[in-house]
């Protein structure tokens, strides 16, 4: 059996302002070569509307995995030549590239010269394959890329990988046909070990109050306006609940947003010790998506013992109405509002669903699990 021993992830961006993406292919890098495969990242220098402080076009060896970085030319598609010239010259230095995303310029490459040189990919299409993100996002300049140049990356990849069942189906709604496998995104329950008390000194304003909390990339698919109207209604009901928005993103929706919405705590992106004290203050995580292809802060709000209430787009809600460990609700602001107001009052039924949520995070979405299950997919595809 061929073993696996050295594997190239390549991703437009690993910038943090992406949000869950940018994470996950490094938990899931890190993972792999902690078994002892060795792990290289390609990507882009990106960093939404500016660029990352890296050395471009040499080796940077962090936490045990290589990077390698390459300047973005123009933000449409990430377009970056230099990645492109690197990929042509040294993807036959690897058994298997792993491709994450789609509509973007390192993923075309990546395919075309891992075609060219015969080394397996696998696509890792990040939730793109589905109606809202065809319908809402570029519609006509997506369905033009999909037919030339998506479709042919897609024919031609060794193994679709979806973090969901929800994500595979979408997608075959879209005539995606190729061989497929679902493996969710990592995410350790010992990272999001946090303290209210640390959370309150920042925000002292909020001592004593019920705090529902979102914690997210700030976009139009997120569902906000769904949200805020929903608590609006909560208010009405529990006057002394506090909602905190905590992410980055769309400016110009944070602005419109804002002024609409006097009363919100708005705190701006968040990462690391202050996001894991923002989890552990919540007495709810909300997350009202019209579209999610997996849910990470879903799964993060859950490892912190948080209970949670998600629609029905979220694709890992059948997970957690199994395990019990939130409420699962339509896209409709009354529900939303229904849903929060119960958890808000029910304190023991808060303290089950957090705790029914990381036992379903060790058990479903650990990075050891994660691990296993790539590397027998890697496996299947190497013999």
């Amino acid at each position: 059996m061929t073993e696996v021993r050295k594997i190239l992830h390549v991703i437009p961006s690993i910038a943090a302002v992406h949000g869950g993406p940018s994470v996950m292919v490094e938990m899931m890098a890190r993972g792999l070569a902690n078994t002892g495969v060795d792990v290289h990242i390609a990507t882009t220098n990106d960093d939404g509307a500016g660029r990352l402080s890296v050395p471009c076009g040499v080796p940077v060896q962090r936490d045990g995995l290589k990077y390698w970085y390459f300047n973005r030319q123009f933000n449409f598609y990430k377009y970056s030549r230099p990645l492109s010239q690197w990929l042509a010259q040294h993807v036959p230095d690897y058994q298997l590239v792993h491709i994450h995303a789609l509509f973007s310029h390192s993923s075309s490459a990546a395919a075309r010269h891992a075609h060219h040189h015969g080394v397996p990919y696998i696509v890792r299409p990040l939730g793109v394959l589905n109606r809202w993100g065809m319908e809402n996002r570029r519609p006509w300049l997506k369905q033009l890329s999909m037919r030339f140049l998506e479709r042919p990356i897609l024919n031609g990849a060794a193994l679709m990988h979806y973090t969901s069942e929800q994500e595979r189906y979408e997608a075959s709604l879209l005539g995606v046909n190729t061989r497929s496998e679902i493996i969710p995104n990592p995410v350790p329950v010992a990272a999001f070990t946090g303290s209210k008390e640390r959370f309150l000194a920042r925000h002292p304003e909020l001592f004593g109050q019920p705090l529902v909390l979102f914690l997210s990339r700030i976009d139009r698919k997120k569902g906000l306006e769904l949200l805020l109207p929903a608590f609006d209604r909560v208010r009405a009901r529990i006057p002394a609940a506090a909602l905190i928005i905590a992410g980055s993103g769309d400016e110009a929706l944070v602005r419109e947003l804002r002024t609409e919405t006097p009363d919100v705590i708005w705190t701006g992106f968040i990462q690391g010790q202050e996001k894991a004290d923002a989890l552990a203050a919540a007495d709810v995580y909300v997350l009202p998506s019209w579209s999610e292809n997996f849910g990470v802060s879903v799964v993060e709000a859950m490892a912190a013992g948080c209970p949670v209430v998600v629609t029905d787009q979220v694709a890992i809600h059948g997970d957690i109405s199994s395990a019990k460990a939130g409420l699962v609700v339509a896209c409709d602001a009354g529900a939303i509002a229904d849903a929060l107001s119960r958890l808000l009052v029910d304190g023991a039924a808060r303290a089950t669903m957090g705790e029914n949520g990381k036992c379903l995070t060790r058990t479903h979405y650990s990075p050891e699990a994660v691990t296993t299950q790539l590397l027998a997919a890697y496996r299947a595809i190497l013999n």
